[in-house]
């Protein structure tokens, strides 16, 4: 009995008084969804506080709501599944130490680490659900952002990534993603590969040993190396059939790529992961060499062999309805065609290689493996962004000319494929699209991340600027000078009365046709005389000024001499001088601008005189008549 007499602890008066809003809570939100949150100014009465901070001693507070909202999380995992109405306590009990966090009643991180106990009691369907929960919360959990914070978040999600399978769960796992890079800011490191480390560890497995028949060994022509001593012999029988790729890259012999068959093609083909995984691996010659090969046997095999499409095109699943219809589920089976990684078995490869998500997979490993070696070129390593990068990010190595084109050639090639087959063009300029921002990533990262925010500007820099403004648009009062007059007709009385005349002359006398065609000439001289490109350049554009200046006055005067000028031979014409015969033409020219076809003056004149004595005929007869 002397146990009940004691008084209560913190934790216990939290815990009871977490308890009583809970029961409150059960009335304000009557549905068992994890929508609406929880509207925590419902469960307060008039005048009452949470009254949920028992100690004035932060830490200590801090402990014990922790271990009170912790009693209360485990009892109703224990009673509850995640699927059962009552489960909703628990999002009402989150939404609580949310509300807490943000007041300072409890650590901020307190309903990160409840939700990170929940991850790590749960199925992957039950983290599926606790997801959603995150989701719908995000902005409020990090509308207050810290460090710790951030620690818990992406402990958490890496956690639960690596319960999940990438191939099965691919659509979970992007969820969780998507989650990560909407909770931490642009410009944050915690996921950035500074180094620029390439998973090296991701290591392709495939049958190293190859088939026997008479047949296959005609079509076959791939040289091993043998062993050096016996013991490297027995090592090679005690291996399984399923071994890690050989570190000796097969040696092709040169055949007609029509010619490859599938088991020829195999060791070849995946051994394109080796590069893939590990590009600098390529940076030696035989290696770069094997890469052509391979690539080139790869892509001939793609086009010879009949695809299969196992994924359906946008048109196919739009027939069964719209974006609400049953046709969903065909929508999430496309979502979920993705595989990080492949079966190698030799059976499979055959319709592997005839599978159009297969080869698209890589395809894209191609684009972005050929991408990385663009960067690698004489031109790229030049400019500024690689020069003054960080060094883990500078590579010895130089793409030649000869593998920069062919690099262009495959690239081009990988590009037109994609684009064939259902939604060809969409998919690849979705690739592309993702490729060239990526692009933009790699040059951020090259510049040693630097950052995208900017500081705010002080109120007291904004209200100077303001003041600046207005005092700049203000509108000033003239203000006379003294002792002058407002008026110019003083001006009259000066300069014998021509003051005010000449005021009201031009000043200015536009140059003439053959100052611009002096100033050529001089130009042509120097252009003999240049020693750099920029000062051609400079020249060559003022000659070309000069001459568009020149057209255009000289097509008020001397239009008839433009039939004369010939393109790209100058207008030295324009400069002579205008002889009588041009005067004349250009007389007759204007004078025929009348609107009349193109009839001669004189012949329009002789026609009026004529019309005008029929009129004056017809006249005298009708007074006769009369």
């Amino acid at each position: 009995m002397a146990v009940f007499d004691q008084e209560p602890t913190p934790t216990d008066k939290i815990e009871a008084r977490l308890h009583t809003l809970l029961n409150r809570a059960r009335d304000v939100k009557q549905g068992s969804s994890i929508e609406p949150p929880l509207a925590i100014s419902n469960l307060v009465q008039d005048g009452e506080h949470l009254a949920l901070k028992v100690l004035d001693d932060a830490d200590m507070q801090s402990n014990a709501f922790e271990v009170a909202a912790k009693r209360i999380l485990y009892a109703n995992l224990v009673s509850s599944e995640i699927t059962d109405p009552s489960f909703v306590a628990v999002w009402n009990l989150l939404d609580i130490v949310q509300y807490c966090g943000d007041r300072n009643i409890c650590s901020p991180q307190l309903v990160l680490l409840l939700i990170e106990e929940l991850l790590d009691g749960l199925k992957i369907d039950g983290c599926k659900v606790v997801l959603t929960f995150l989701e719908s919360r995000r902005e409020a959990i990090i509308a207050n952002s810290s460090q710790n914070k951030n620690l818990v978040i992406l402990r958490s999600c890496n956690e639960l990534l690596r319960r999940l399978s990438r191939a099965e769960d691919a659509v979970f796992c992007g969820r969780v993603y998507i989650f990560l890079f909407q909770s931490f800011p642009l410009g944050d490191k915690s996921s950035v590969n500074l180094r620029g480390n390439f998973h090296v560890e991701n290591v392709t497995t495939f049958e190293d040993h190859l088939p026997t028949t008479d047949e296959q060994v005609d079509e076959m022509e791939i040289e091993h190396l043998e062993p050096e001593s016996k013991e490297e012999v027995s090592e090679i029988s005690k291996t399984d059939d399923v071994a890690v790729k050989p570190p000796e890259l097969p040696r092709i012999v040169e055949k007609p790529l029509s010619t490859q068959d599938i088991h020829t093609l195999y060791p070849v083909f995946w051994s394109l992961q080796n590069a893939f995984s590990n590009p600098p691996s390529l940076f030696e010659e035989e290696n770069f060499k094997h890469f052509q090969k391979s690539l080139e046997a790869t892509l001939e095999k793609f086009k010879q062999v009949p695809l299969v499409a196992t994924v359906a095109s946008s048109a196919d699943l739009d027939q069964n309805g719209g974006p609400d219809s049953p046709s969903d589920v065909n929508r999430d089976k496309l979502a979920s065609t993705f595989n990080p990684k492949y079966l190698t078995s030799r059976d499979l490869f055959k319709l592997e290689l005839s599978d159009l998500a297969f080869q698209r997979h890589i395809l894209v490993q191609t684009l972005v493996l050929i991408d990385f070696l663009l960067t690698l070129t004489e031109r790229s390593k030049s400019r500024p962004n690689y020069v003054n990068a960080q060094k883990a990010m500078q590579y010895a190595f130089t793409l030649g000319e000869e593998q920069t084109a062919w690099a262009l050639g495959i690239k081009n090639t990988v590009a037109n494929y994609l684009q064939d087959g259902p939604d060809g063009k969409f998919y690849y300029r979705m690739v592309d699209t993702v490729l060239s921002r990526d692009k933009n990533w790699v040059r951020w990262k090259m510049e040693n991340c630097k950052p995208f925010t900017r500081d705010r500007v002080p109120t007291n820099d904004i209200l100077e600027a303001k003041s600046g403004a207005e005092k700049e648009v203000k509108r000033k009062t003239v203000t006379k000078p003294f002792g002058i007059s407002s008026s110019v007709g003083y001006l009259s009385n000066t300069a014998g009365g021509k003051g005010l005349a000449k005021l009201k002359v031009g000043r200015y006398i536009p140059p003439s046709v053959d100052s611009y065609g002096e100033k050529n000439k001089m130009i042509d001289l120097d252009l003999e005389m240049v020693t750099s490109e920029a000062e051609k350049r400079q020249l060559e554009g003022r000659k070309t000024s000069n001459t568009w200046r020149a057209l255009r006055l000289a097509s008020t005067d001397r239009l008839s001499s433009f039939d004369s000028l010939e393109s790209g031979k100058g207008v030295e014409r324009l400069f002579q001088p205008v002889t009588s015969i041009e005067a004349a033409a250009e007389d007759n020219a204007a004078t025929d601008r009348d609107g009349r076809d193109g009839v001669p003056q004189e012949q329009h004149q002789s026609v009026e005189e004529q019309r005008a004595g029929e009129t004056s005929q017809v006249t005298a007869d009708t007074a006769a008549a009369e």
